[in-house]
């Protein structure tokens, strides 16, 4: 049985042909027609029937559908108004399901919320690549009740999401997002289950909430996490120094953490990032 039945090129042909749309490649769409990657991404998310989803970027609906035949609540957000039509009819066939009109970046958690029933417990989506890494990380910061996500991103997102230290990919965003979720699951997507094929590979990640212990104030570890990788070709020491931390400041907690001031922030592991923003506050 079809998870959903938009999932091939033509029934997805013949909707965008019905509203008279055409994908934008301003807002990065991408249909997927892949029943099977539907299906893994179903199976990754695990729903049991009792969450509350939020996807962003549903497009014309497509794992929308898939999403509401598992979910007790769907809500959707939309950017491109031209679709607003296609949505409206998924919500006027299916109760569990609202969508909001709007920059995912800029709509209120409230408003969310409201839609949702209740705040959103999982996120499942194919997030629009221009801004996929950024609403991963911004919605586990301000929207706590989320306790996983599977997102389809572009393969090169997907492997500074899943990179260890030391590693090529490793960086800011990958410290940044440990402290607050880890990857427990990943597949590869490639250009032939979209429509029109995008010219990069894609994968679909499952990130599950598990805040690192210590990192109770994520706002100040990710500063200095943003300091430490701010010239990420010099020292970790002279890096966060031009980012005007104090040198003094900066010998005393390397000294209490056991971290080198010679090291890179590409070697230092999350965990090292909670330790060193806690002995910088100690010393202040």
């Amino acid at each position: 049985m079809a998870r959903s039945p938009l999932a091939s090129p033509g029934a997805t042909r013949a909707l965008l042909e019905a509203y008279g749309l055409a994908t934008k490649h301003s807002l990065g769409q991408n249909f997927l027609v892949s029943d099977r990657v539907i299906e893994k991404i179903m199976d990754l998310a695990d729903l049991a029937g009792t969450e509350r989803v939020l996807e962003v970027g549903p497009g014309i609906g497509t794992l929308t559908l898939a999403l509401l035949d598992d979910a007790a609540r769907v809500v959707s957000v939309e950017m491109d108004r031209s679709l607003e039509p296609v949505l409206s009819a998924h919500a006027a066939a299916h109760p569990n399901f609202a969508y909001l009109m709007g920059d995912a970046l800029a709509v209120p958690a409230e408003a969310i919320a409201e839609a949702a029933d209740g705040e959103p417990t999982v996120m499942v989506s194919n997030l629009p690549y221009n801004v996929a890494a950024t609403i991963i990380l911004d919605f586990f910061q301000r929207m706590g009740s989320l306790e996983r996500a599977v997102v389809m991103v572009q393969a090169e997102v997907a492997d500074r999401i899943c990179a260890k230290p030391g590693g090529r990919t490793y960086g800011a965003y990958t410290a940044k997002l440990a402290l607050l979720a880890r990857v427990t699951g990943r597949f590869e997507v490639g250009p032939g289950n979209f429509m029109p094929p995008p010219h990069v590979d894609s994968a679909v990640v499952r990130l599950e909430r598990a805040p690192l212990e210590g990192a109770g104030d994520v706002a100040r570890v990710s500063a200095v996490i943003d300091a430490a990788f701010a010239q990420r070709r010099k020292t970790i020491r002279n890096s966060m120094s031009a980012s005007g931390f104090a040198r003094e400041a900066l010998d005393a907690a390397f000294a209490a953490c056991g971290i080198a001031p010679a090291c890179r922030a590409e070697t230092l592991a999350p965990e090292d990032f909670v330790r060193l923003a806690a002995a910088l506050d100690e010393g202040e």
